[in-house]
């Protein structure tokens, strides 16, 4: 078992800080156990995440000092770690400055192989794989204590009784590496460190950091930090989720970092170069990049909708996800869509038929927009729940697309008026109860689309973003007196509060007539 604690992310320019290996037998038993601290010749980097010290490293020895030690050990010896890739190719990269060439040796990725061994866990980091096998990681980005955590991760691995059987080519990989030769002594000449495309590395991550920054200058967005819906959606993102929905296999350990840096909602310069380098690392090129990113944005919005809608707050903090990726800003808008009318799909395909003796009118359907006012004794908040629930829509005004009015006749304000004024149908509490119980089918069913048609569509452009979220301040010209605007009430408020409530609002331009007033009475109900 292998696991190094290093300065940064790129084995290119960063250095080996804290070294362990753990060996075990072919069956997982831990034999003997290694760890030493090394003197990086420069700063140690992120104490924050690995708790090592200038101080601790100072009088350490050098990569080249312990060279005896690890071949010794290495030799003959098959290699086991979680993100194996980034281990080896550290390990390559400091054999490499000290000019000797590391065989590449059979190696078992513990990250990998959780997908086989540990199907449905949603986060695969090692203390999440650790935790699912009942072996908490006990002192975490500490060498040793990742290099025993992932010696625990790889004896249930191969435990015949635990889960699926071992893959083959695992139980093949200590006689592979008996047939290994090792090098009996350093090159003559220099061996090169790099350990990609670092040229195209440096012009993605340039790109990416200048996007990201442009694009989030463009949704004014800059001085606003998230909100706890992103915190939530983040915390809830699956990898599965990701890789389902055209995130290629070879993009976990790519996605594992992008939940990490993104859970603040802010990508800074320095995120956006680890990024690169987990990109360059595992061999990600601009278009597995490009499938990954809006993946990552689908399962966040498929996320979103789990509890039965995607709120206002909720596509706001998408959007901006989807801006510092640099993926298309209607990519959300479409998302949202889709992800609705795939759950009215399901939603409607067992609901049974009208009773032969139904009396009342027409019907409740999945995907209509309704309206309440008043009802507070006849459980309003349960009625409005189970709504939700079974895929109506609980909208808070009445607009031409409100398929009826909820009430109790306690209170006849701006709802009801603007419900009677449309020929909107108004029904009491006991008659929506009924009409919910035999709810039936989406009026007009959703038109199929696949995702894999729409992630090709969909990709990332450098493009205008809308410059009118409700959460961020918006410049506006003063308007013509036809577009009926109230100078005090901030357009981009009236436009997301429409767009929520079923008016066919664009970007920019005219208000539909009627819509000002419409929120104005909103406001006062």
């Amino acid at each position: 078992m292998l696991d190094v604690e290093t300065t940064g992310l790129s084995a290119t320019t960063h250095r080996v800080l804290e070294i362990a290996l753990v060996t075990t037998d072919p069956s997982g038993r831990v034999l003997d156990e290694w760890t030493t601290r090394l003197n990086p010749q420069g700063p140690v980097g992120a104490t924050h995440i690995h708790g090592i010290t200038d101080a601790d490293v100072r009088h350490a020895p050098l990569f080249p000092d312990v060279l005896d030690e690890l071949n010794q050990r290495l030799t003959g010896a098959a290699l086991v770690a979680h993100n194996a890739r980034f281990d080896l190719a550290f390990l390559r990269a400091e054999y490499a400055r000290a000019q000797w060439r590391l065989p590449y040796l059979p190696a078992l990725c513990t990250l990998d192989a959780s997908s086989h061994h540990l199907p449905n866990l949603p986060r695969r980091r090692l203390t999440d794989c650790c935790h699912a096998i009942g072996h908490p990681l006990v002192h975490a980005h500490s060498a040793l204590g990742d290099a025993r955590g992932t010696a625990a991760l790889l004896a249930h691995y191969l435990h015949p009784h635990h889960g699926v059987p071992a893959q083959p080519e695992h139980l093949r990989m200590p006689h592979d590496a008996l047939a290994i030769t090792w090098p009996s002594g350093p090159e003559a000449a220099p061996v090169p460190v790099a350990t990609g495309a670092r040229s195209a590395s440096l012009t993605r991550r340039r790109d990416l950091t200048d996007r990201a920054r442009r694009n989030v200058e463009a949704l004014n967005l800059t001085t606003v930090r998230p909100t706890q819906p992103l915190v939530q959606l983040v915390e809830r993102f699956a990898l599965a989720d990701a890789i389902d929905e055209g995130a290629p296999t070879g993009a976990l350990a790519y996605l594992e970092k992008l939940a990490e840096v993104l859970e603040d909602g802010v990508l800074t310069p320095d995120e956006a170069a680890d990024l690169d380098e987990v990109a360059s690392m595992h061999d990600l090129d601009q278009s597995s990049i490009t499938l990954t990113h809006c993946a990552f944005v689908l399962a966040l919005v498929h996320a979103a909708l789990a509890d039965g809608k995607v709120t206002r707050a909720e596509t706001d903090e998408v959007r901006v996800v989807a801006a510092l990726l640099d993926v298309d800003p209607t990519v959300v808008r479409t998302l949202v869509t889709e992800a609705e009318t795939t759950r009215q799909t399901r939603l409607s395909a067992n609901l049974g038929p009208l009773p032969d003796d139904w009396a009342h009118g027409e019907p409740l359907r999945v995907g209509d927009r309704v309206v309440f006012t008043g009802c507070e004794g006849a459980g309003r908040d349960e009625l409005e729940q189970r709504s939700t629930e079974l895929g109506v829509r609980v909208i808070g005004t009445v607009s031409s697309k409100t398929a009826m009015l909820v009430t109790d006749g306690t209170m006849l304000g701006g709802k009801y008026q603007k419900a009677t004024s449309l020929g909107i149908r108004t029904i009491g509490p006991t008659t929506y109860r009924v009409l919910l119980q035999h709810l039936q089918p989406a009026a007009t069913p959703p038109r199929e689309e696949t995702r894999r048609t729409q992630l090709g569509v969909l990709a990332p452009k450098i493009a205008a973003l809308p410059t009118d979220p409700p959460t961020a301040p918006v410049k506006v010209a003063t308007p013509a007196p036809s577009d009926n605007l109230n100078a005090a009430v901030p357009p981009a408020a009236v436009r997301a509060w429409g767009r929520d409530n079923g008016w066919e609002v664009g970007q920019r331009g005219r208000l539909p007539a009627g819509l000002l007033e419409a929120y104005d009475a909103a406001r006062q109900d």
